[in-house]
């Protein structure tokens, strides 16, 4: 499991743009919905036995979201699409602080 600290989590206009924090190195995030489908991509590679990874985003108390996304391969950033993820911040941006990528 990869666990990532969210430190700075902005709305704009239909996206959330930010920066994480993974084992003392910062990356930017961006989460939005799914005009392209269904999309995970990670600032390193990984290499997932199964196409589909579980994206948690958790909050203060038991507040979480999670859906399953293909993953993409590497890019510059944490890239998150998905209408549920991205939903779900809107309602509660401030309340999240982890982002959890789970695969095996």
């Amino acid at each position: 499991m990869l666990s990532f600290k969210i430190t700075k989590l902005d709305i704009f206009q239909s996206y959330f743009f930010g920066e994480t924090e993974f084992r003392s190195d910062k990356y930017k995030v961006n989460i939005q919905n799914q005009r392209r489908g269904k999309v995970l991509k990670l600032p390193f590679e990984i290499k997932p036995k199964n196409e589909k990874i579980v994206v948690r985003v958790l909050g203060t108390g038991d507040l979480f979201v999670e859906d399953y996304l293909p993953y993409k391969g590497e890019s510059e950033w944490l890239e998150i699409d998905s209408d549920e993820i991205t939903y779900f911040l809107a309602d509660h941006q401030d309340q999240c602080d982890t982002i959890e990528i789970m695969y095996e």
